[in-house]
């Protein structure tokens, strides 16, 4: 058996994937979300599950486990789009454009388990994105000197700070100064309530709802910015901002202009935190340019590029490969696409294979191989009426619903309660149809720009196909391909591949949510299978 660690381990679809081929043992997962953790140590009984990777102590795991065989795990994959000016940390509670997510440095902290632990071989699995070179780091100070170590190819990368539009003489000045920064960004909690409004802007009654919602806490900051005597362009437009809110509740300002008012305030805010966590997080800025709008130099590598380098030279010497899986050639009821790096020691093996896949395009399972056994069990809208539903016999069940269905009490087989609006849009849908598909009468009163809503939102899925990505399904507004109703968060974790005896945990969004973030165990299973081959083989061919 080969004692494994997995990191970010989420509900544990990965190491369950590893686990069902008998040939590991899970000795240490490490999740920071609690709701994860409890799904977790429900399902994963024994296994030492820890929270926060960044302040793992892996000499000591060592000192209590002995030596760890293999390392496995996914890195969040939203932070990677860091150099997008356009991507949005959405747990962040300022909910703004940044210059750097958090979520960068936990792919560091996998790469330092592996140095740290160097264990015979590792799996990490993320977004398909993962291998462009869009995702991308950022130079900074600490890995300036293992960049030349290693020898990583850089570029320069062009970070956006101000559009032209909204420039002022002195925005350079103070952008590359953070002593001038810390002068005029505002405290996070003024941000934040100002933000709401600009980001429902967009939407009159969602505006006008957010206003009315939060009156008390705008009014009390616009008090402090409508009496500053400061003159400087930003606290004028800072003034302006909040002088248009205080209006607005007076009744003077019209609600049609807010966000036209507030705009100048919010785009100079954001570039000034991004301009301070330049400084925070110590990157090496080439230079400033103010041409077109304000932007800082900064180079840049490409995430897999700083892996393969790293991982891959000596004195860690992997023998690397990677390539994008489809989770449907592996017998998954989804074409969930995901980026898969596997290292082995070169002192085992100079070459490493992931595993191909036995199902193609002709041979797919679909939905109704995954959910069709549960089309008569009345699922439940409440989480404390969540008690398990007897299962009886099935007369006609395909063979992955009959390896699913391996429990006689099902639980997880719980939806939303279905508004109106909602349900009517339900009815309209036929399989494999999604929001795009309702007739316009049917797609007021709901997302602000219609011609952007993906192609995943109110979704009926088709029973005779394959789906696509298992996401939050709840948020999504996915459908069952023949009843009027969402799919169960159970019948979205049989499109992930979990069985039945598995049992999330937590609020109903929460569970949704977890199956959507997780790694269908039936690819990870493959995965597992293949490595221990090869392991197995190498082992055997360096003891001889």
């Amino acid at each position: 058996m080969y004692k494994v660690i997995d990191l970010f381990a989420g509900a544990g679809g990965l190491s369950l994937g590893f686990l069902q081929t008998k040939k590991y043992e899970i000795k240490v997962a490490f999740e920071n979300n609690p709701n994860m953790q409890a799904t977790y140590r429900r399902n994963h009984p024994g296994v030492d599950v820890r929270g926060d990777v960044c302040s793992a102590n892996y000499k000591e795991i060592q000192g209590q486990y002995g030596t760890i065989d293999v390392v496995i795990g996914g890195p969040p994959c939203q932070g990677f789009s860091n150099a997008n000016k356009n991507y949005v940390e959405l747990d962040d509670p300022r909910n703004k454009t940044h210059a750097i997510s958090k979520n960068n440095m936990l792919v560091k902290h996998y790469i330092r388990a592996i140095l740290e632990l160097q264990p015979k071989a590792f799996v990490m699995e993320n977004v398909s994105m993962l291998r462009s070179d869009v995702h991308r780091f950022y130079l900074d100070e600490k890995d300036a000197q293992m960049i030349g170590q290693y020898d990583i190819p850089m570029t320069e990368t062009k970070l956006v700070l101000l559009d032209q539009e909204f420039m002022f003489d002195d925005a350079l000045e103070i952008a590359s100064s953070k002593e001038r920064i810390a002068e005029f960004i505002w405290p996070e909690e003024h941000y934040v309530a100002l933000n709401v409004i600009y980001k429902a802007a967009r939407n009159p009654k969602k505006m006008i709802d957010a206003l009315e919602k939060h009156r008390k806490t705008l009014l009390k900051y616009a008090a402090v910015y409508v009496s500053s005597e400061n003159t400087d362009y930003i606290s004028e437009k800072s003034k302006e901002a909040f002088h248009a809110i205080a209006q607005y509740y007076n009744g003077v300002f019209d609600a049609v202009g807010i966000q036209a008012a507030i705009e100048p305030a919010i785009m100079i805010q954001r570039m000034l935190s991004k301009a301070s966590e330049i400084y925070s997080n110590h990157l090496v800025v080439e230079r400033f340019e103010s041409v077109s709008g304000l932007a800082a130099i900064i180079k840049s590598f490409a995430v897999f590029d700083y892996l393969k380098a790293i991982l891959g030279s000596k004195p860690n010497d992997y023998a690397i490969t990677a390539d994008v899986l489809c989770a449907a050639n592996y017998g998954a009821p989804q074409k969930r696409m995901r980026f898969v790096v596997m290292g082995i020691k070169r002192s085992l093996s100079n070459s490493i294979k992931l595993p191909q896949g036995s199902f193609t395009e002709e041979n797919y399972r679909t939905v109704r191989d995954a959910i069709a056994d549960l089309e008569d069990v009345a699922p439940v809208k409440n989480i404390s009426d969540d008690v398990g539903t007897p299962l009886g016999e099935c007369a006609e069940i395909s063979e992955l619903g009959k390896a699913l269905r391996d429990t006689s009490v099902l639980k997880n087989h719980i939806i939303t309660d279905t508004r109106d609006t909602a349900m009517e849009r339900f009815k309209a849908l036929k399989q494999g149809q999604n929001f795009h598909a309702l007739d316009d009468s049917l797609k007021t009163n709901t997302y602000t720009d219609i011609s952007r809503t993906q192609n995943t939102i109110y979704l009926r899925l088709d029973y005779d196909t394959p789906c696509g990505t298992v996401i939050n399904v709840r948020k999504s507004m996915w459908v069952h391909p023949t009843l009027d109703r969402a799919v169960s968060v159970r019948e979205a974790a049989r499109l992930q591949t979990f069985p039945d005896s598995f049992v999330f945990c937590g609020s109903k969004d929460k569970q949704y949510q977890q199956v959507g973030n997780a790694v269908p165990p039936i690819m990870a299973k493959a995965i597992a299978k293949k490595l221990a081959a090869q392991l197995k083989k190498s082992i055997r061919d360096s003891e001889a």
